[in-house]
């Protein structure tokens, strides 16, 4: 489809005005308003009813005069877009960007400065953002805070984690919205570094459903040297409002014009289903920057990783006492340690027997001994290894295997020692044939003061992916600020974390059931994470008899995340010997894919269930993954996804008939039958259960 653009142009000056613009299909209308004061604000409604009551927008200037009131519109420029654009890994072929467009170019009468707010309307949301243009009245200025307001229209159900400004390691709660209280939560929850939080503070994005059932979910997109957006709600009027993260000093945003904030999303519609299939983050983002995209493929992988969550080996060589004891010295191994040569060579036997693109090694450089919890600054130089693992060695290795090495640099939230050695741990990375890294910032970030959330952060996590495509590198990052749609312009940025992941399950009180039926709801809608899924060794007593840790849901339905959660890079996150005691299960994991072409949202309740089909790309192949919370779940799936005239065999990993997540986990059974387009499958879910299936053209 070629871009067709309608333009339309008014003028208004000097007095009151309201502008309605509508979606492609006419069911959104966006209702922009300048008030006599000359304060904007905005409405939302949905199939004529109200969605976002008058809500306020503006900036806050600091030493200047705010930008909030005593404006009138000098223009308005109405158009349509739509397009179509293919990524390079994605969940679709082709994505679809529609929609009209409503720039209000606005200028404050007492100081000459000018402001534009631009609206666009999708068939599945609004977005809007503040764009400063060029002008003699503002070059350089400094954001106090942010003040858009989402004022909603009555007390919905919410999914939200605490506004901490330093994690989003948090399990949702599921409460109204009058019911929002951080002060009552229990933060006994395995978070080791929390930053500051307040009583009705949130993060966005947080997902809402009324109680007529209307789904809505508040978010940002493509947020660019700009802090990350938190949400204060009124607890009795539920007008939420932005709330910008800010720097050392409590600044939240230095900008010099033009400048434009990144986008505010509300998505709205009243099938579930919608909010998952929106494309509408990854729209309002810059196309791709790299021209040359053919370096970044998709991976499954396996690592020396997991072991160390169940206590089985350990990151640091030396252990923290006996480096303490050490001082200057030369360190002492404890024996434990797990990145060696030798157990490094065993996993890419395994990846390479078993068909995985890549291993990843936690634990390979000196310096894990005594940061954590120290805020210290010149910890790792990444490009140091222990003794007992030799670089050239294994790359060798892995050569003749056919396998990728995947580097981790953990930064300990040291990111001025990371960027003045960026550049040579990248090129040591190039000479020794890696083309993966995970990094990490665990710790309070240095330099100090500054939150993982903030704007000089964000700035930092972009600039390392940028960096990164010019070595062509693929990124993973973890403990990162949550993305935005930015693997569109980067497509190098192939994953993060930025959310509670699996290894919370190792040691803490973990991921309850419904956690993974909220996420593609929430984190998942900025862009694809790594959350490591495929644990089949469920309690942590099986390592040691005195731990009552636990994954949170049946070994089916670990299989089943591998649909549900998208990212084109997936781990194979259990022991391998783990998957040789489970060999049947594990062919699933085996053939699953990662890159995809065509994905259809079967069945979605925020919190309940998702059951997700995906077809391979460029092939045949359909995957689906069904999970559950915590409550057993029967359903029937139409199989009309398939090509029609087509049989394919279907082969389903299920819970066993007396599978429960946490009294009997890992019972499941599998079965192999014939599938057209016309059959129809029945499908029983265990407590906290899945059902994941292959299906296969015969």
């Amino acid at each position: 489809m070629k871009n067709s653009i309608a333009f339309f142009c008014l003028m208004f000056v000097g007095f009151a005005h309201s502008q309605e613009l509508k979606s492609p299909d006419n069911q959104l209308q966006m209702i922009f308003e300048l008030s006599q004061a000359g304060k904007p604000s905005y409405q939302l409604k949905y199939k004529n009813k109200s969605v976002i009551q008058s809500s306020n927008l503006g900036l806050m200037l600091k030493n200047n005069d705010d930008l909030l009131d005593g404006f009138e519109v000098i223009n308005a420029k109405t158009t349509s877009f739509s397009n179509k654009w293919k990524p390079v890994l994605g969940e679709e072929e082709e994505i679809l960007d529609q929609h009209n467009q409503l720039i209000v170019e606005l200028v404050q009468k007492a100081t000459g400065r000018k402001m534009n707010l631009v609206f666009r309307l999708f068939n599945e949301g609004l977005a809007f953002r503040y764009e400063i243009p060029t002008q003699e009245k503002l070059n350089y200025f400094v954001i106090s805070e942010e003040v858009t307001q989402f004022s909603l229209t009555g007390d919905h159900k919410a999914f939200w984690i605490p506004g901490d400004y330093d994690s989003q390691e948090y399990s949702y709660n599921e409460t109204k919205l009058s019911q929002i209280d951080v002060d009552k939560l229990d933060m006994n929850n395995g978070i080791g570094m929390k930053g500051p939080m307040t009583k009705s503070r949130i993060q966005s994005p947080v997902m809402m459903k009324s109680s007529d059932g209307l789904y809505l979910n508040i978010f940002e997109a493509a947020v660019v040297n700009y802090p990350i957006m938190h949400l204060d709600v009124n607890t009795k009027s539920f007008v939420m409002q932005s709330h910008l993260v800010p720097n050392a000093i409590g600044d939240k945003a230095y900008l010099q014009a033009p400048a434009n904030s990144p986008w505010r999303t509300i998505m709205v519609s009243d099938d579930a289903r919608t909010i998952l299939t929106s494309k509408m983050v990854l729209n309002l983002n810059e196309p791709s920057k790299i021209e040359d995209t053919s370096w970044i493929k998709p991976m499954k992988y396996v690592g020396i990783w997991w072991e160390m969550h169940v206590g089985k080996a350990t990151w640091d060589y030396a252990g923290s006492q006996n480096a303490q004891m050490a001082q200057d010295a030369e360190l002492k191994p404890t024996g434990k340690h797990g990145a060696t040569t030798v157990n490094t060579k065993k996993y890419i036997d395994f990846a390479a027997k078993h068909g995985f693109d890549g291993v990843l090694v936690e634990g390979w450089n000196v310096g894990w001994e005594d940061w954590f919890g120290n805020w210290k600054e010149n910890v790792f130089d990444f490009v140091t290894s222990y003794p007992d693992f030799n670089v050239e060695e294994v790359q060798k290795y892995a050569e003749s295997k056919g396998v990728k090495m995947i580097m981790h640099h953990e930064t300990s939230g040291s990111v001025s020692n990371y960027e003045r050695r960026l550049d040579r741990a990248y090129s040591f990375m190039k000479k020794h044939n890696y083309d993966a890294v995970k990094s990490g910032y665990v710790g309070k970030i240095i330099p100090r003061g500054e939150w993982h959330d903030g704007q000089a952060m964000v700035n930092h996590f972009n600039y390392a992916v940028e960096r990164a495509a010019e070595y062509k590198i693929m990124v993973n990052s973890h403990e990162s600020s949550r993305p935005t749609g930015y693997h569109r312009t980067y497509p190098n940025y192939i994953a993060a974390e930025a959310a509670r992941g699996n290894e919370f399950n190792a040691w803490s009180v973990g991921n309850p059931p419904a956690h993974e039926t909220i996420l593609p709801f929430t984190r998942f809608l900025g862009g694809p994470m790594d959350y490591t899924p495929g644990i089949f060794e469920i309690k942590m007593s099986y390592y040691d008899a005195t731990k009552k840790e636990q994954v949170h849901t049946t070994l089916a339905k670990q299989l089943a995340l591998y649909v549900t959660i998208y990212s084109p890079l997936q781990m194979a996150a259990d022991l391998p010997e783990n998957y040789e005691r489970y060999s049947d299960a594990f062919q699933f994991i085996k053939e699953v894919e990662v890159d995809w072409d065509k994905t259809e949202i079967l069945e979605a309740e925020p919190g309940d269930y998702v059951t997700i089909a995906r077809k391979t790309k460029g092939k045949e192949s359909w995957f689906l993954g069904a999970i559950t919370d915590e409550n057993p779940r029967k359903t029937e799936i139409a199989l009309d996804f398939l090509t029609p005239g087509k049989k394919y065999k279907a082969t389903i990993y299920q819970d066993g008939k007396d599978a429960h997540w946490e009294q009997n986990p890992k019972a499941y059974s599998i079965k192999t039958i014939e599938v057209t387009a016309k059959t129809k499958l029945k499908l029983n879910l265990a407590a906290g259960g899945g059902t994941a299936i292959s299906f296969f053209p015969l």
